[in-house]
C-alpha cells in the first residue's frame, strides 16, 4: 500500500468488523473510532513496523493486510507483528485473503520476524483460514482468541521452499 492510500485503511477496519450471523443490526461506523479498534490504523506508516499489502481487482484495492506491534486486540509483545486483514464483502470466499495471509507471512518472514500473532473471535468462520496457514491459538478470552505463528528464518523458509520445489518436480 502507497502511502497516499493509507486512508483506505479506515474502510477496510470497518469491514474487518466481525458481526455474527445472529446479529441483524448495522454496526455504526462510528465504532472504528473505539481507541480498541482505531490503535489498528492510527498513523499508520510512522512506526517501522508498520506495513500492508493489498489485492486489487478489477482496478481497485478490494482487500488489505496489514501489521503493527503496537498494543491493539492481539498484542503479545512489542517485537511480535500483529494481522489485520479485509475485504470488501462481494469479493470474500475468493482465496483473496489467504493470498493476502501467505504474502504477509512471507514478507515478515524475509524481514526476519520470529513469529506474527491474530486476534480472532471463536465465532469467526476465518478462525479455520488462520489455523490452515499455522497460527496456534495461545489465549483465549470472553470468545476471543489470541493466535501466534512460528515464522522460520528466511533461511529456513527458503530451504524449505527448495526442497518442496525439488519433490514436486
Amino acid at each position: 500500500m502507497k502511502p497516499d492510500e493509507y486512508g483506505l485503511l479506515e474502510d477496510f477496519l470497518y469491514h474487518a468488523i466481525f458481526i455474527p450471523d445472529w446479529y441483524k443490526d448495522p454496526v455504526p461506523r462510528s465504532v472504528i473510532y473505539e481507541p480498541e479498534l482505531w490503535c489498528t490504523i492510527e498513523n499508520f506508516g510512522q512506526d517501522k513496523d508498520d506495513f500492508c499489502l493489498v489485492a486489487e481487482a478489477d482496478e481497485k484495492i478490494v482487500g488489505a493486510v496489514w501489521v503493527r506491534t503496537s498494543k491493539q486486540y492481539g498484542h503479545i509483545d512489542d517485537k511480535t507483528p500483529c494481522f489485520s486483514i479485509s475485504l470488501y464483502p462481494e469479493y470474500r470466499n475468493q482465496g483473496i485473503g489467504t493470498g493476502l495471509m501467505k504474502k504477509m507471512i512471507k514478507f515478515l518472514t524475509d524481514k526476519g520476524y520470529k513469529r506474527a500473532s491474530l486476534s480472532v473471535q471463536k465465532e469467526n468462520y476465518a478462525m479455520g483460514l488462520y489455523s490452515k496457514l499455522g497460527f496456534e491459538t495461545v489465549k483465549e478470552n470472553n470468545g476471543e482468541c489470541v493466535m501466534v505463528k512460528k515464522l522460520n528464518s528466511p533461511e529456513e523458509y527458503h530451504e524449505y521452499q527448495r526442497a518442496k520445489n525439488q519433490i514436486m518436480v
